[in-house]
């Protein structure tokens, strides 16, 4: 299959799913979300032994396309944060490892996709951050769960109440991140370690994936649950309709 917004390329076993928006930084609209779904599902179904998400151009993922959100209502809201997740969640239980090469902005919705993959590596210059609660929301995409677990809670708490945006090595020490690059290398080091994944016994692979997954079932599922009625409902209210007016009018908020 092709898609207008997204790529996907193969590298022997080594699949690379590049979302493709330079122009808007690779905000994630409907679009870009399905066709990512489509792309993991054909990923799998072609028997790929390692998976690579990045960006296209300056970013990885700048975040979720806000002028399409500023007006959801709740319902609406809820069925996004839907759709998010449903991304997010198959790159957790993508059958091979996925690793997420993060070569510019990832904030909110990019932050999250690149938390749901399994290993993280990031330029030099890469910036990284769950910046919803500036937009008058929470993230709705996984990250009240996942970050917690990768950076600690007090980290996260930090992270998420203040909209922190880190830039890579800040993100390293706090345990976001598992490899930082200079920019020109990024490339060439998450093909070697691809290649040293696909490598591998697959099926042993997929095991181990999944049992580390494992670990957090019980308390995730219902964590994500609540996330998804939390998230959906601040649509509609006045700090998440100025939030998002002034990201898209270039101006400072005016919150309650």
């Amino acid at each position: 299959m092709s898609w207008d917004t997204v790529r996907l390329e193969w590298d022997g076993d080594v699949a690379t799913l590049t979302v493709d928006r330079p122009d808007a930084l690779n905000a994630l609209n409907i679009e870009t979300l399905e066709a990512m779904g489509e792309a993991l599902e054909e990923a799998a179904a072609e028997g790929a032994r390692a998976l690579v998400l990045t960006g296209a151009g300056d970013a990885f993922i700048a975040g979720a396309d806000i002028k399409y959100m500023q007006d959801l209502s709740t319902a609406e809201g809820e069925e996004w944060g839907a759709l998010g997740h449903d991304v997010a969640d198959a790159l957790e239980a993508f059958p091979a490892p996925t690793i997420a090469a993060i070569n510019g902005y990832a904030f909110g919705g990019g932050c999250e996709m690149a938390m749901a993959c399994d290993l993280r590596v990031a330029a030099e210059s890469a910036l990284i951050g769950n910046t919803e609660i500036d937009l008058g929301i929470i993230p709705g995409w996984g990250a009240t769960q996942r970050l917690p677990r990768l950076v600690g809670d007090e980290t996260a708490r930090r992270m998420i109440f203040l909209g922190e945006r880190l830039d890579a090595e800040s993100a390293a020490e706090a345990g976001l991140i598992g490899e930082v690059v200079p920019d020109d290398e990024l490339e060439d080091v998450v093909g070697e370690l691809a290649d040293q994944i696909a490598a591998k016994p697959a099926f042993a692979m997929q095991t181990a994936k999944q049992a580390i997954n494992q670990t957090h079932e019980g308390s995730q599922e219902s964590g994500i649950a609540y996330e998804k009625r939390a998230f959906a409902s601040l649509f509609g209210t006045h700090d998440q309709r100025e939030g998002m007016a002034a990201f898209v009018e270039d101006r400072e908020p005016d919150f309650e």
